[in-house]
């Protein structure tokens, strides 16, 4: 019985290819997932890696081996495979690594309607059935597969909830890094007073220009730069499958996920007043005082999709944001977008006269360190020092939902959690200015790295 501990993670499956995933294991994945979704069919999408074609189809082949067809809709962003699963209320696989290095890939899956599966949810048992090996049903007639195009109609889906008509022109410099962004924004932005500057839109799966992983600041710094030169009104970067985006400024300043968040929630409060939020743990204290001062109501929950969307089907939410520049929308089948996320931020911009720095200042209240990651060998034993070193000060609150939160009395807070995916530590630290976060970030990592 093989063993695919290595590569079904906390809410999906992501490896090396050739090594850890192949097509045979694939194969098995298609097999037990359409025994798990036990539907007529399953909506499959890839990206623009290599391997993805060839993974997709014989993820296939299993799914068809159990007597269930297949829609495949080809080339596909993230958020453009849940929202096939969303309109056509069918479970869904998406052939993607995200932001990892090209020797990877993975696999995101979704019950009917985008709705999540992890660990908890179906995850576990589709390991289980793939270890042990699924062998073909043999009392029904084998599935099939057929195609479908869907891009345009995922296109027209967001103009509708995010109209940008009146907006004043703008001009807006995109960086797909080569991903799936590169094929899905030209159609979003068609007929919009949006005059795009396209960086890296070529399909390619070797990322020859930077890794599409927009949250480490080296991977803006082309965008930075055109941003500044183009006189651009905001820039926009995607990561490598297009479900989550990056916003600077007009300076070609960083804008925080939080500020987004903030910003995002208020525009979907309008709509739905006393409406709830969903943050993570590691989004800024600014977003929950933003969404109470709106009349809206937040909800702190873990890191991680399957959580968020969990938490939004269970309080009715309207929308969600993380740290990690995840956006969910209630409208949006509760998954995640960063392409919806991006219209918004966009259509706030047109609806006024300023700069977007002015714009999202008013979101931002607070100094952060971002995520910094640590290698360590003993991830609890970290955690049970920093919790000790904290926690018999004066004043400290502790909070483990995940990982372990310190909130200090002067108002300054940091989170220390293991990754669900790699041996790391990560730190993220909010105080009143960047003075205060630099010493207890310094404080903080000389007991995890000491």
């Amino acid at each position: 019985m093989r063993d695919l501990s290595g590569i079904v993670k906390a809410y999906d499956i992501r490896g090396v290819v050739g090594e850890q995933l192949d097509e045979g294991v694939v194969r098995d994945f298609g097999a037990a997932f359409a025994r798990l979704v036990d539907g007529p069919a399953v909506v499959i999408g890839h990206d623009m890696r290599e391997s993805s074609p060839g993974l997709a189809a014989a993820f296939a082949e299993g799914v068809n081996a159990q007597g269930v067809d297949v829609v495949s809709i080809g080339l596909a962003s993230t958020d453009m495979l849940y929202f096939a699963s969303g309109k056509l209320d069918l479970p869904g696989a998406m052939f993607t690594a995200s932001h990892n290095p090209a020797k990877y890939n993975g696999i995101k899956l979704c019950r009917a309607g985008a709705a999540p599966v992890g660990q908890d949810t179906g995850l576990a048992q589709i390991r289980q059935d793939a270890e042990q090996g699924v062998p073909d049903a043999r009392d029904m007639a084998k599935g099939t597969v057929s195609r479908r195009d869907m891009l345009s109609e995922y296109a027209d889906y967001l103009r509708e909830l995010v109209d940008l008509r009146g907006s004043r022109p703008l001009k807006v410099v995109v960086d797909a890094g080569n991903g799936m962004g590169g094929h899905t924004v030209p159609e979003v932005f068609q007929g919009l007073p949006i005059e795009v500057v396209p960086m890296y839109f070529e399909l390619d799966g070797s990322f020859p220009n930077h890794e599409a992983n927009p949250l480490d600041p080296k991977n803006i710094v082309d965008l930075q730069e055109r941003v500044r030169q183009e006189n651009a009104d905001a820039g926009v970067a995607f990561d490598g499958d297009a479900d989550r985006c990056f916003v600077v400024d007009e300076r070609g300043e960083p804008v925080s996920p939080s500020a987004i968040t903030a910003l995002v929630a208020v525009r979907e409060l309008a709509k739905d007043p006393g409406g709830t939020v969903i943050h993570n743990l590691i989004t800024s204290h600014a977003v929950p005082e933003i969404v109470r001062e709106h009349g809206g109501n937040p909800v702190r929950t873990r890191v991680g999709h399957s959580f968020i969307k969990e938490e939004m089907a269970r309080t009715g939410a309207i929308f969600g944001g993380e740290h990690s520049a995840h956006y969910y929308f209630r409208d949006f089948w509760r998954a995640d977008t960063g392409m919806l996320a991006a219209l918004h931020v966009l259509a706030a911009l047109g609806e006024q006269d300023g700069p977007l720095s002015s714009l999202t200042s008013a979101y931002a209240r607070y100094a952060a360190s971002g995520e910094i990651n640590s290698t360590v060998d003993d991830q609890q034993g970290r955690l049970a020092a920093i919790k000790a070193e904290f926690g018999g000060r004066e004043g400290v609150g502790l909070d483990e939902l995940d990982g372990l939160t310190v909130n200090l009395p002067d108002g300054s807070w940091f989170n220390l959690r293991a990754s669900n995916t790699e041996p790391l530590l990560r730190l993220n630290i909010e105080a009143a200015d960047a003075a205060s976060v630099a010493a207890l970030r310094d404080e903080v990592l000389a007991i995890v790295r000491g």
